[in-house]
């Protein structure tokens, strides 16, 4: 279970041409993406299957429902991200966004 006392994320932006799904995720560093990254997996309510760490970017692979997606965090902007591997899977990123509420002060 997360142990954020609130909703922590947040739908930022769709984007469908390139097979992304941005978030908006508490503030994490190299140290701390794991937490994050894990109440985001549990709060869709998936698996991670592999994690690979790079330099600056964390990038997991996780399966949601049967779906292969990538779940990747980049620390330096403190970007976050979900990308379908192929673009038959863009309706999986448009199934989870409605699962998240849309955080109206952003826009991108």
């Amino acid at each position: 279970m997360s142990t954020f006392p609130y909703e922590p994320f947040s739908v930022r932006r769709l984007d469908i041409e390139h097979s992304h799904l941005l978030l908006t995720a508490p503030d994490f560093d190299y140290d701390t993406f794991e937490e994050v990254a894990v109440a985001l997996v549990e709060r869709i309510d998936s698996t991670v299957v592999e994690r690979e760490k790079n330099a600056d970017l964390h990038v997991w692979l996780i399966d949601f429902e049967g779906c292969r997606l990538l779940l990747k965090g980049e620390h330096y902007s403190g970007a976050l991200w979900l990308e379908a591997m192929s673009s038959a899977d863009n309706d999986t990123l448009v199934f989870i966004a409605s699962m998240l509420p849309k955080d109206e002060g952003q826009y991108c």
